[in-house]
């Protein structure tokens, strides 16, 4: 390391004596209306010095007398003017767009010479959303881009995915590069305001470069900077209300119809299965119907006439009865679940932001506060996040910089989050409890109880609150430990990079660059001490505290050589190296001497704890190559070698390599006479990339457990069989399109068709649970996404007045396995998951679904018998013996569109995603249509259920309610349904003042505006969301928050 260093010194001073003599510059921008541009980049040719025109459009620095300058801004043609001491610039519509910035692996291109596949989410396009994390402001606006929303918790990531999933069992998730160096902290942690772009690198031409880390995709982000000139203020200020965007499923609400429901089960158990008679079956439902016994609900909620029955011979409840009973002792009244559970609550957001800077440097201060308190009691996600980010030119010859952010978050989770039937879980209980409980206890003249604490007393059902218990989540209640109990997940973040950038002479470029990211996290649990599960133990303590480490050192030189007017080069040489280290430590106590403490000091009893040290290095020689001739042919080679400490020292080291062309043909002459078209640009590329992540740092070593169960030291059992053969998973992908603009630029987007093959892919094999270990990792086959991407702009007005736009894109993908490991046999079965050569890894392993015996009205499923012929069958283990893998499951296409309009100051916005042709599992109605067996007691109903058979209705696919019948929602293709969905992901309009209006205020803008998110979605199923997942779906998570808010805007 000393010697690379020094090395690196020396270069950086080679270029001391090189200073000629300077001219100082001053100058305007201004467009083909002589207004000023604003934040045009002025820069010296050859050089990396420069700087950007202020809010007149005025400029100035200091430039070699016989120097150039290179103007450009997005959407103008770049100019070059010789320096001298007054410039003025008019810049002219760029009507090609091929000077357009483009973020790529350790450095930019534009998109005339870019060769691979990305899609850019601009800062216009961030700042319509009301998001906490950046993750979520790309769903519908690149294509080639899945977003899975599978937690709505406020703070909490999305799932992204690019060009579909490359592995079964390694690491999905793309590459995260914030300013050039690859982040891997907590995206909660960056600001959205603070972002000035998102690039989506997709092909192997664009990710090479980062090597492993880049397998999935990579998402660039940019964050803002100053401009040069009088510094700028800029305040944001938005106050909203948070409201659920999915619903409930469509369930009985009514405690009369659920109850009769519930009748009916019971009823149908004494008819067919006990064979009573229907005076007989009636006495029994009515006597099965208030116990906890079969298919009964445990409570009496409804007074009934002495000597008279609840529900009648005709299934109908008693016309006597009265809502509300009481035992002498409680009062059992219902509640609403989900109105107790649920509120719309406040959502406010504040950023500050300072920059500008001179000729010299840059700078960019900004301020955040954000506080968003979720649809559930204690769930918030409160952050403070400040950023630093400038740039100095201290020599014409030595730039340095650094962008620092800090960021403090506060977030409370419920048990949502933790298990989908966790006791806590509300929004579980809320979608699936039966509308006959009690959330309180109420005394005998309906009063609610108070606790000495002054609190309400929560009914948990299970005979202890009051003297009924219920077979539905006993010892549960979320609304009574959203308020006893304590969940508390605090985050202290620090990401930093820094550089130093030398220009030794015209057209070399030499960096060092440094990121280091620091995360502090504390977890902290209080288990109910009152009431519930903690409460037989005196109330529970859990403490748990990580420490994160990653740091990030690259040192890059880049050369930029022109052999001619017509033939230039662009070579990049460097070295990447990161490390990280992850640190846990947790404690954990019971019987607390203070019930409103989750510090484990304050327990007494069965102390325990420990800890856990991973630890992950990655390194990497880069190298690439671009070439231009005639500004219409480009080319783009690049090389890694990269190592890894997850695998066996003689497997680490991998080699990975792209490479990648463009042309533009409308520059040839059989296409120049096409006036109308604008760009046509042909681009291939094709390389491999390496994937190392299956999920255990030291996966090539044998891992053994020190402890057991009771925290005391065990006998070092085995844990987790290492694989020392285990090697690199290999991803070889093409990419083929045009890009293209017509008609003035007003018609412009992409078609571009990928494939991307995975071999030798991570997968931890299940084995014999006796062997100490579940799994053993090994590379076990190939796997093939491939598929045809859709991207299309048009600006549909475009004058001083009116800007118009509407853009759409689409994806179409298809996914095949193509090899298994050969100890597979060509099939692999995981639970309800199976994969097969030459099919789809999107398929589930199900007993196949044959609808309702119209003599019996069970449920009937697909068998065979010995000589292969199907037959049906309603016994469902039997069908187990038969499974059959389903259809591919994913989507056919997805993708998103949307408009964007500004008129006369006004301005409107709207965007949408879509996915069409897939199919997923239900699983949170296969709950809810249950046949109301004692393991479904006191659970709700679907409204499907009034489908039932009956003998009267025997033309259904829906099973006979019996309370004796445990396979009427069984596991089966039954529950497959539509995953097509259209969501409308955000609605904005504004006003923005004229800057006249403005005159001695001291503003030099001000927009006032309304937003809302996640406003709403059509599914096939109400209270369906198959953003969830690829494969199955349940309302049992904390569902996407529907945010609307209104703001004001300001700069000074």
């Amino acid at each position: 390391m000393k010697r690379k260093l020094t090395m690196f010194l020396a270069l950086f001073f080679i270029g001391i004596g090189l200073a000629v003599a300077q001219t100082q510059v001053r100058g305007t921008v201004v467009d083909e209306a002589g207004e000023p541009v604003i934040g045009a980049t002025i820069q010296i040719k050859g050089t990396s010095q420069g700087t950007v025109s202020d809010i007149d459009g005025n400029f100035n620095l200091s430039a070699p007398a016989d120097g150039t300058l290179v103007i450009s801004y997005v959407g103008y043609q770049t100019q070059e003017v010789p320096v001298s001491a007054n410039v003025r610039v008019a810049l002219q519509t760029d009507t090609e767009l091929l000077d357009e910035v483009i973020v790529v692996a350790y450095g930019t291109s534009t998109k005339g010479t870019f060769t691979g596949s990305a899609g850019v989410v601009s800062t216009d396009k961030i700042e319509m959303r009301q998001i906490s994390n950046v993750s979520n402001a790309l769903s519908g606006n690149v294509a080639g881009v899945q977003i899975l929303n599978n937690d709505g918790q406020p703070g909490t990531a999305a799932t992204v995915r690019i060009r579909g999933v490359g592995s079964i069992n390694a690491e999905m998730d793309p590459l995260y590069v914030v300013d050039g160096i690859p982040f891997d902290g907590e995206l909660s942690s960056l600001n959205p305001a603070d972002i000035a772009s998102m690039t989506v690198l997709k092909d192997a031409a664009s990710t090479a470069l980062y090597g492993a880390r880049g397998a999935n995709g990579i998402i660039m982000i940019t964050t803002k900077k100053g401009a040069a000139g009088k510094s700028t203020v800029s305040v944001d200020a938005r106050y909203g209300v948070n409201s659920r965007s999915i619903r409930n499923y469509d369930v009985l609400t009514s405690p009369k119809n659920y109850l009769e429901t519930s009748y009916q089960a019971i009823y149908n158990a004494g008819i067919y299965n006990l064979g009573y008679d229907p005076i007989r079956a009636n006495r029994y439902a009515n006597q099965t119907i208030v116990s906890d016994g079969e298919g009964g609900s445990g409570y009496t909620i409804y007074t009934v006439p002495e000597g008279q029955l609840l529900i009648g011979t005709n299934g109908r409840l008693n016309p006597n009865a009265t809502l509300g009973y009481s035992d002498g002792e409680y009062y059992y009244t219902p509640d609403n679940w989900a109105d107790e559970t649920f509120s719309n609550n406040a959502r406010q957001e504040y950023n500050v932001s300072i920059a500008g800077g001179s000729e010299r440097g840059h700078h960019y201060i900004s301020f955040g506060y954000l506080n968003d308190q979720g649809v559930v009691s204690n769930s918030a996600f409160e952050r403070y996040s400040t950023r630093f980010n400038g740039d100095f030119q201290v020599k014409e010859w030595f730039k340095v910089g650094a962008n620092l952010n800090y960021n403090y978050s506060d977030s409370q989770f419920s048990d949502e989050n933790i298990a989908t039937s966790s006791s806590g879980n509300a929004f579980f209980i809320a979608n699936y409890i039966a509308p006959i409980y009690p959330i309180y206890v109420r005394d005998a003249e309906n009063q609610q109880i108070m606790s000495i604490q002054g609190r309400k007393v929560y009914d948990y059902g299970d005979g202890n609150s009051t003297n009924f218990s219920r077979r539905f989540m006993s010892i549960a209640n979320p609304a009574g430990d959203l308020v006893y109990g304590k969940t508390n997940y605090a985050m202290d973040i620090f990401n930093g990079s820094w550089f130093a950038e030398f220009t030794p002479v015209e057209g070399l470029v030499l960096t060092a660059r440094y990121g280091l990211n620091v995360n502090n996290r504390k977890y902290n649990d209080l288990g109910n001490a009152y009431m519930g599960q903690s409460a037989s133990y005196g109330g529970t303590a859990y403490q748990q505290l990580n420490r994160y480490y990653g740091f990030n050192q690259q040192y890059i030189a880049n050369y930029n050589y022109s052999l001619d007017l017509r033939n230039h080069f662009d070579i990049t040489l460097g070295y990447d190296e990161y490390t990280y280290s992850d640190q846990m430590m947790f404690a954990s106590g019971q019987n607390l001497y203070n019930p409103e403490s989750y510090y484990v000091s304050n327990a007494i009893d069965n102390l325990r704890g420990g800890g856990t040290l991973n630890e992950y290095a990655t390194r990497g020689i880069i190298s690439r190559l671009n070439y231009s001739h005639d500004d219409k042919y480009f080319g783009n080679i690049s090389y890694r070698r990269d190592a890894s400490s997850r695998f066996h020292p003689d497997k680490r080291w991998g080699n990975f390599w792209s490479a990648s062309g463009a042309w533009i043909m409308n520059k040839e002459s059989f296409l120049e006479s096409v006036s109308w078209l604008n760009l046509l640009k042909f681009k291939a590329s094709f390389g491999q990339q390496g994937n190392d992540d299956i999920g255990n740092d030291y996966a090539w070593l044998d891992q053994f457990r020190m402890t057991g169960a009771d925290g005391v030291f065990a006998d070092g059992a085995l844990r987790y069989k290492g694989n020392p053969d285990l090697t690199w998973e290999t991803s070889t992908s093409y990419n083929i399109g045009f890009d293209y603009a017509m008609f003035n630029n007003t018609l412009s987007g992409s078609l571009e068709y990928f494939g991307r093959r995975s071999g030798d892919m991570l997968y931890n094999k299940p084995t014999a649970g006796s062997l100490g270990y579940t799994s053993i990792p090994m590379n076990i086959g190939s796997m093939t996404n491939s598929g045809l991407e859709i991207d299309l702009n048009w600006n549909a007005v475009k004058n001083r007045n009116i800007d118009w736009n509407i853009y759409a894109n689409a994806t179409f993908i298809k996914n095949r396995i193509n090899e298994l490991h050969p100890d597979l046999d060509g099939r692999m079965i995981a639970e309800d998951r199976i994969y097969e050569e030459g099919e789809s890894m999107y398929r589930m392993y199900l007993v196949e679904y044959a609808g309702v015996n119209p003599e019996t009205g069970l449920a009937e499923y697909w068998a065979e018998d010995e000589d292969g012929v199907r037959y049906r069958t309603d016994d469902h283990v039997v069908a187990q013996n038969y499974k059959v893998g389903t259809d591919d499951l994913l989507p056919s296409v997805y993708g998103g569109f949307g408009t964007s309009i500004t008129a006369f100051g006004f301005d409107a916005g709207i965007q949408f995603a879509y996915q069409l042709g897939g199919q997923i599992y239900d699983s949170g109605y296969a709950r809810l249509m249950h046949g109301g067996t004692s393991s479904n007691g006191g659970m709700n109903w679907h409204k499907d259920i009034y489908n039932a058979w009956t003998p009267e209705n025997t033309n259904t696919d829906v099973p006979r309610l019996n309370a004796n019948d445990r396979y009427a929602n069984s596991t089966s293709t039954r529950f497959l349904t539509s995953s097509n969905y259209l969501s409308l992901n955000n609605i904005t309009v504004g006003y923005t003042v004229p800057v006249q209006k403005l005159t001695g205020l001291g503003l030099s803008k001000l927009r006032i505006y309304a937003s809302a998110d996640n406003v709403g979605i059509l599914t096939s199923r109400k209270g369906l969301d198959p953003r969830q997942s690829f494969t199955s779906a349940t309302t049992a998570r904390y569902t996407p928050i529907r945010s609307i808010s209104g703001g004001v805007s300001l700069t000074f």
